[in-house]
């Protein structure tokens, strides 16, 4: 019995084996073509089963190559599209570019049982131009069908020593293996960054001597390094978040030190404090912060004769926003030029608040530069200066002891906001004159939804009345960007959206371009449902959210809303005296572990009138992804109060 028992072992043993995607190789097995799901995860449409890079300089060339050679299965029809392969290669316009060699692929699938491969033509490898910088190779796996397995190598080979390649473990589909094995001569010397959460399974290196000659005898040893992933889970973008470049697992290079075969050593990457040097003395951003003499006779006496230094700043931001229009551009240290943006009246962000900076001190407002990155472009590296990473400009200024951050790119914008896309943690204070520092992009007001309600339900059983909608911050600027650049186009999409309503008296109030608050009332009428002598009434006639937006089993990566948020009903509903209230919603008190959010829903009944009162509290503007679960489950709770509060009444008989 006991080996009858270990045969039963092995043989289930074996029958796993054969069924398991082979993730050790570039091989294809039986079984890589067989299986048709993968467990892991259900909604994966393809999967990368075993993929390698190897970066290396070659010993004639002297150029940096990197060997790819990666396995991956089709899993269903929405997969098809990881069979066309593109390559991107760089060119600088000035005799230097990248290119591709040695491209091999191969499409797997069972046809009566047995393995078929079809293989890549050489004529359906393609190159097009994709921008001034860069080409792309392009390539189209034949084929390709629901349990494809495909498998592609090529080599890329390039003269930039300057960017050893990158190499990303984690893409938009998961990855049971994903290694990368690296070559480096002593002569570069690299800062080298890990990126995401996900942790790498192998990480080793040692030492090779004498990997690269030249022909005066001089050698260099090399550092040779391996870097292992396995069960990479795809990356699934959600709302609430930066680029996703801040979160995807991968390895970076950024040179560091380069030592001559001669004895001569280039620093490349440099302090912080000899960086600001270089912006101050080397860039276009640099001179044009120091050029008011440029700018002395732009204002008239109503700016300069101003007295209060809170008036007067609010008088140039707005001076500087009716005058000069952004042309979307995000140049910010280079082609940075104030006499082309005061004779074109247009200009880059760099001009638009260099400028802004400089009619600032030249009227006496203590005012600092500050240098960031949009969300969408990425975080600073803060370690070592990397000056790409940058790419706007914000100004901060000190007034009676309290700090504005003004931006004047856009219309709307009041004083001391800066736009969304500029809440992305950190910037670098430029101060020439004393030390740049870091400067916390920090948002302390809320950004609000608001909306008051004083409605009756009549004797016709007809629900209607005044609501009041008042949205502050970000939704303010939001709601103002979108009613002053098309006012009819706003009121019918707002008519539109809730059509099961009967709006009218649609009335803006106090509300200007640059106002903090956005505040609008209207009427609304709505019949709502009746069965038998009951009537439902759910007071959300106008919801918040309509689903929630955390979808995710888990979340690897912060929440991130830009600011602190709330979301707030006041409502009253008064009852005509014919019918009875029989039951009201069930009221509801939430809170987010120490306190860092809240969902409060009361409802009572005061004499023939319905009081409820909804709050939904974002007391952070970022959460880490340990309190995606609390959020999920917090938003849940938001949608069904809003779907399913019911007020129940019944005509007296």
């Amino acid at each position: 019995m006991k080996y009858f028992a270990l045969f039963i072992c092995l043989a289930f043993s074996s029958l796993n084996a054969q069924n398991d995607f082979y993730s050790e190789g570039f091989e294809v097995t039986k079984p890589d073509i067989e299986i048709n799901e993968f467990a892991k995860d259900s909604t994966a449409n393809a999967l990368i089963i075993y993929e390698v890079g190897d970066s290396y300089v070659d010993k004639h060339s002297y150029r940096l190559k990197t060997t790819v050679k990666r396995k991956l299965k089709i899993l269903n029809r929405n997969g098809f599209n990881q069979g066309t392969v593109s390559i991107y290669l760089y060119d600088n316009n000035k005799g230097k570019k990248e290119k591709v060699e040695d491209i091999y692929a191969t499409v797997y699938n069972l046809e009566n049982g047995k393995i078929v491969n079809t293989k890549l033509e050489k004529s359906s490898i393609f190159e097009e131009n994709y921008n001034e910088n860069y080409n792309i190779v392009k390539f189209a796996l034949p084929n390709i069908q629901v349990g494809s397995v495909i498998t592609y190598s090529y080599t890329v080979e390039t003269p930039f020593m300057h960017n050893y390649r990158s190499w990303y473990f984690q893409d938009d589909i998961p990855k049971l293996h994903s290694e990368y094995n690296a070559s480096i001569p002593g002569n570069w010397e690299y800062n080298i960054k890990l990126v995401g959460v996900n942790k790498l399974t192998t990480k080793y290196s040692t030492i090779e001597k004498n990997c690269l000659q030249i022909s005066n005898g001089a050698n260099s040893s090399c550092g040779i390094y391996k870097y292992v992933m396995k069960d990479v889970p795809a990356f699934v973008n959600e709302d609430f978040m930066t680029t996703r470049l801040n979160y995807l697992s991968r390895i970076e290079y950024e040179l560091k030190v380069f030592r001559g075969f001669d004895g001569t050593i280039e620093n490349i990457t440099k302090t912080w404090k000899s960086t600001d040097k270089e912006i101050e003395k080397d860039t276009d951003l640099g001179k044009q912060l120091r050029r008011t003499s440029i700018v002395k006779n732009l204002l008239d006496e109503t700016f300069t004769t101003e007295t209060d230094e809170l008036t007067k700043a609010k008088q140039i931001l707005e001076y500087v926003q009716n005058e000069y229009v952004w042309n979307e551009s995000f140049n910010v240290l280079q082609n940075v030029s104030l006499k082309d943006l005061i004779s074109e009246k247009s200009g880059n962000v760099g001009e638009i608040n260099a400028l802004l900076y400089n009619l600032l001190i030249t009227n006496d407002i203590d005012a600092k530069p500050i240098l960031l990155s949009t969300r969408n472009n990425g975080f600073i590296t803060q370690v070592y200066p990397v000056l790409s990473d940058f790419n706007y400009l914000i100004i901060k200024v000190n007034i009676n002891g309290e700090t504005y951050l003004l931006d004047a790119t856009g219309d709307y914008l009041t004083f001391g906001q800066i736009p969304f896309r500029c809440l992305n943690s950190y910037g670098r204070l430029l101060d020439f004159d004393s030390k740049s520092e870091w400067y916390s992009i920090h948002i302390k007001d809320y950004s609000a939804k608001i909306f008051r309600y004083d409605l009756d339900f009549d004797e016709n059983k007809i629900l209607k009345g005044e609501v009041n909608y008042l949205s502050k911050g970000y939704h303010s600027l939001h709601d103002r960007e979108r009613y002053f650049t098309n006012i009819e186009t706003f009121k019918n999409d707002f008519i539109n959206k809730y059509n099961s309503l009967e709006i009218s008296e649609f009335d803006i109030i106090d509300t200007k371009k640059t106002s903090a608050d956005f505040n609008l009332s209207f009427q609304i009428e709505h019949s709502p449902d009746e069965v038998g002598n009951t009537i439902y009434i759910n007071p959300f006639v106008i919801k918040y959210f309509d689903k929630n937006p955390f979808q995710l089993q888990e979340r690897s990566y912060p929440i991130d809303f830009g600011y602190k948020d709330t979301y707030t009903y006041g409502i009253k509903i008064n009852i005509d005296d014919t019918f009875v209230i029989k039951s009201l919603p069930e009221s509801t008190n939430l809170a987010l572990p120490n306190n860092k959010g809240s969902f409060i829903f009361s409802a009572k009944q005061e004499g023939n009138s319905v009081i409820l009162y909804f709050k939904l509290s974002f007391k952070e503007a970022k959460y880490e992804p340990a309190f995606y679960d609390g959020l999920k489950k917090l938003l849940e709770q938001v949608i069904n109060t809003q779907n399913n509060s019911l007020i129940v009444l019944e005509k007296k008989q």
